[in-house]
């Protein structure tokens, strides 16, 4: 089954045949892969998904995740990550595991432009997070600040296709030995409002085993402004998720009043 859904993605993605739409709004889900495009000057967006996750057994529910961003100069974006999770516990009670739910660590931070696209370089911006460890539900409070970074990069291979990698790191909030991560994702555009990718991702951290799996997932934008996002994805490794899936809305709006 798992083969299925893979071939029909890369099937998918030979089909691809018309140019992306101008002026229509990038975001940085629902694939892991980020974009190095920021939010327009002046403009809050808000990316909004809800995730199902099996990883090692054990259940977990993000209801939602929430990322919101606001253009604040032409290079740079301010960024807010909230995400509210039910999470499945290895600790049995007589009536099975146990549930826990709350508001995860708060991230601030924000995404900075470093180069445009010339040739075979990538266009490539950084963005930058750090998640406070009490800023939080209690059940969720972190012992340390816990810093993320990645860099984000993308190269256009036709009018249809692009290709986009993140390289960077994660700490966990209780030690301070980073996971490095890293990103590899084709995208491609599927008439006027399509979008469709596939991917791979994973994690490297010292003394453990890496961490790698795939998925893939499609978009329909209702405007330039608006979209709706589906994907799955499933672990190559056994410490990594299990399966997952995965649905999201993303929006923006011009905080600017517009002249008459």
């Amino acid at each position: 089954m798992k083969k299925k859904i893979l071939f029909g993605l890369i099937n998918l993605y030979c089909l691809s045949s018309l140019a992306q739409q101008e002026g229509r709004m990038e975001t940085d889900r629902p694939d892991q892969t980020e974009s190095p495009f920021l939010t327009k000057l002046n403009y809050i967006q808000g990316e909004i998904g809800f995730n199902y996750e099996k990883a090692q057994g054990l259940r977990t529910l993000v209801h939602p995740t929430a990322l919101w961003k606001y253009g604040i100069a032409k290079k740079f974006e301010f960024r807010l990550i909230t995400e509210i999770v039910s999470k499945e516990t290895a600790l049995l009670i007589p009536t099975g595991n146990d549930i826990i739910s709350g508001l995860l660590p708060v991230q601030l931070g924000g995404k900075l432009a470093i180069a445009e696209e010339k040739g075979l370089f990538p266009k490539t911006s950084l963005i930058f997070h750090i998640a406070a460890p009490k800023i939080a539900s209690k059940k969720f409070h972190s012992s340390k600040w816990a810093p993320n970074f990645r860099f984000v990069m993308q190269n256009t291979l036709t009018e249809n296709i692009d290709l986009g990698y993140n390289l960077g790191a994660e700490w966990d909030g209780e030690n301070n030995t980073p996971y490095w991560i890293y990103t590899f994702a084709p995208g491609f555009n599927i008439g006027k409002n399509w979008y469709g990718y596939i991917e791979a991702f994973g994690s490297v951290k010292k003394d453990e085993k890496p961490q790698h799996a795939v998925d893939g997932g499609i978009a329909y934008y209702f405007s330039a402004d608006s979209k709706i996002d589906f994907s799955a994805g499933f672990g190559l490794s056994k410490k990594t998720v299990d399966h997952y899936v995965a649905v999201g809305y993303s929006f923006r709006f011009s905080t600017k009043k517009k002249t008459k």
